[in-house]
């Protein structure tokens, strides 16, 4: 195991530890460092019987249904008690990318109504400024991509239509049915005033941008966590808590 690999599975032990027996509903995000997270739940299997999880995405689900863990779909609930993720890009004040596996949109939705919400980063995704090794992901409905495209190219900024690296010919589609479009970001680019700027755009479901939706970020290294917390008052809701 490669000295990143053991990063984020350092980062997806610890995480696990925060898991609290008052936990009922556990959200679940996408990619490879959740992947671990999954694979540790899948070992202590026993304690989450009475645990229901709702997912980021359909492979979460599947491999979350593949360990036999209940997974219900977003319309059966009204709560989620703690949701678990990763990040493309992490900055000193919690804000982050997401995005690049083409879930942020129901990412956001869940950390967005979530109790307590808990991200595991490797420490290869720390930055000084988002943007800085990762495009910003926006979906966009497909009807609107054209418009939504030359929109972005009108604010001066390069943007891709983000196409299928293989198995699929042709654009990135997301679970929710969005046409995925990539923003690249210079260093003279004001975030903060980009997100607000996108959200106002008609045809735009979602941005990558996720700006004060982390209470912690646990950043893993190969034989170590560090980890970034929201002030205590700030906070829905503590989890800090071992079975």
């Amino acid at each position: 195991m490669d000295e990143v690999e053991k990063a984020k599975l350092m980062a997806a032990k610890h995480a696990f530890q925060l898991i609290h027996p008052s936990h009922r509903v556990i959200g679940i995000g996408t990619g490879s460092t959740v992947e671990k997270f999954i694979q540790i739940l899948s070992e202590k299997r026993e304690l989450f019987h009475d645990k229901v999880f709702v997912a980021s995405s359909i492979d979460t689900a599947l491999r979350l249904r593949e360990h036999s863990f209940k997974v219900l779909n977003t319309t059966t609930i009204d709560k989620i008690d703690v949701y678990i993720d990763g990040a493309d890009e992490v900055d000193p004040a919690m804000n982050m990318i997401k995005g690049g596996g083409a879930a942020h949109v129901l990412e956001k939705i869940l950390a967005y109504n979530a109790k307590t919400r808990i991200f595991i980063v490797d420490y290869t995704k720390l930055v000084r400024r988002l943007g800085e090794k990762h495009p910003v992901p926006v979906e966009v409905l497909p009807e609107a991509a054209l418009f939504v495209y030359r929109k972005i190219m009108e604010l001066g900024l390069r943007a891709d239509i983000r196409r299928s690296g293989g198995g699929k010919y042709g654009v990135v589609v997301s679970d929710t049915r969005g046409v995925i479009i990539d923003i690249h970001l210079d260093k003279s680019v004001d975030v903060f005033n980009l997100e607000r700027i996108l959200r106002d755009v008609p045809g735009i479901i979602g941005t990558g941008f996720f700006i004060g939706l982390a209470d912690k970020v646990i950043i893993g290294y190969p034989d170590h966590v560090e980890i970034i917390e929201k002030p205590m008052k700030t906070r829905h809701y503590s989890s800090d808590y071992r079975f």
